[in-house]
């Protein structure tokens, strides 16, 4: 399992260097150390496949300053004026754990702490109560709160996770592409899930 060192491409994203997959931002979370270049971990495992962050043509009829979520594709869209919009890969609710509908960005946490509801509490009685904000909090560099409900958009320290059907509701995107994400949209923001 690897994770990306969040410090490192914080730093590189407000000197505007954009880390890739193969970045040197990228470390073994079991032994701490960079990865080999390539994208090998030292017991020769290889990296996971980062989904591209893209600018790209988009003809739905949503407003620039969006954010459209299609779970299917497990893609994020946020809608750029002139047709377009960035669109990041993201990990969505597993089965079960899907949803849909309209919500708008109630507050906006860096580094935020988590305390898992007591409906995930029931299920996984092993988490922690509370957690502080930091690189092994699973809500990673950022949080997006939506609406009142328990969803985030957030960061994750897997980036393995993005592009797959894992959460129990929430949005994850990468600590990189959700620090992106996060320096666009303002309180309000208005966000659409389209399952």
């Amino acid at each position: 399992m690897r994770r990306l060192f969040p410090a490192l491409a914080v730093a590189a994203l407000a000197l505007g260097a954009l880390p890739t997959a193969a970045s040197a931002y990228e470390i073994d979370i079991l032994t701490r150390r960079p990865l080999a270049p390539g994208g090998v971990a030292a017991d020769g495992r290889p990296k996971a496949a980062a989904i591209q962050r893209e600018t790209v043509a988009y003809g739905g009829a949503h407003a620039p300053g969006t954010i459209v979520i299609s779970t299917a594709e497990r893609r994020l869209y946020y809608v750029l004026p002139n047709k377009q919009a960035v669109r990041y890969g993201v990990g969505v609710g597993r089965p079960g754990f899907e949803w849909g509908g309209t919500k708008t960005i109630s507050q906006k946490r860096e580094w935020p702490d988590w305390t898992p509801p007591p409906q995930m509490l029931k299920r996984r009685p092993d988490l922690p109560r509370h957690m502080k904000g930091g690189i092994e909090n699973p809500l990673g560099a950022r949080a997006m709160y939506l609406g009142s409900s328990l969803y985030r958009i957030h960061g994750s320290n897997e980036p393995e996770t993005i592009g797959q059907a894992v959460s129990s509701g929430c949005i994850r995107m990468t600590n990189d592409d959700v620090t992106d994400l996060y320096d666009r949209v303002k309180v309000g923001t208005r966000v659409v899930v389209i399952r």
